[in-house]
């Protein structure tokens, strides 16, 4: 397996810009005897062909595997960190361990931290450019958009169904109304500039 060239992972991540929620990354191996039709960078693609490509993604894939960072964690090691953390977590999650890696971005974390040894490369544009990155970015979307809808059901107020904690003016001002949530980063602008945190929301 170790010698095998087909087993290159592509790694992607969704949600470092968001002022809550977790930063989500995703591992796919594609199977090259199973090409999946209509793979691109998951910022492309509308909603529902994001689901289904993400179902046709799960099936046909030779492995998949998804990692999450929070919100504390972001906090504790900032944005980039966190997502070295959530990209390690999803690589560990395959069922089959990659021989090579590619990453969306021009920066790699260490394979020493992953716990296995492979080759990694930056594809700078990747999610749009390579197969294996834009399934993973259309995994890590689907993931985390679930995700922050079913935080809406536990956080009510907040909108996280409709931005996804993104800063947009509708959450600004929930956040301003309502006070920040064990979700929210309180190391990003505005939620750090805010100063509501003797008063958090309750949880």
């Amino acid at each position: 397996m170790g010698s095998d060239p087909s087993l290159v992972a592509g790694v992607d991540e969704a949600g470092r810009g968001p002022l809550a929620g977790p930063v989500v990354a995703a591992a796919v191996i594609l199977d090259p005897r199973n090409p999946i039709e209509g793979l691109a960078d998951s910022k492309a693609l509308s909603p529902r062909a994001r689901e289904r490509l993400a179902v046709i993604i799960r099936r046909r894939s030779l492995a998949w595997g998804v990692g999450m960072a929070d919100a504390g964690e972001i906090d504790a090691l900032n944005i980039l960190g966190a997502t070295w953390v959530a990209m390690r977590r999803a690589l560990q999650a395959l069922a089959i361990k990659p021989t090579h890696v590619r990453v969306d971005g021009n920066r790699c974390p260490s394979s020493a931290s992953l716990g296995f040894e492979c080759t990694w490369q930056a594809d700078v544009g990747g999610d749009a450019r390579v197969a294996e990155i834009s399934a993973a970015s259309i995994i890590a979307k689907t993931v985390r958009d679930d995700w922050m809808r079913e935080a809406a059901r536990r956080y009510p107020g907040y909108g996280f169904e409709v931005h996804k904690g993104y800063p947009t003016p509708a959450h600004i001002q929930a956040l301003a109304r309502l006070g920040p949530c064990s979700l929210h980063r309180r190391s990003f602008a505005p939620v750090k500039s805010l100063d509501l945190f003797s008063t958090p929301a309750p949880d």
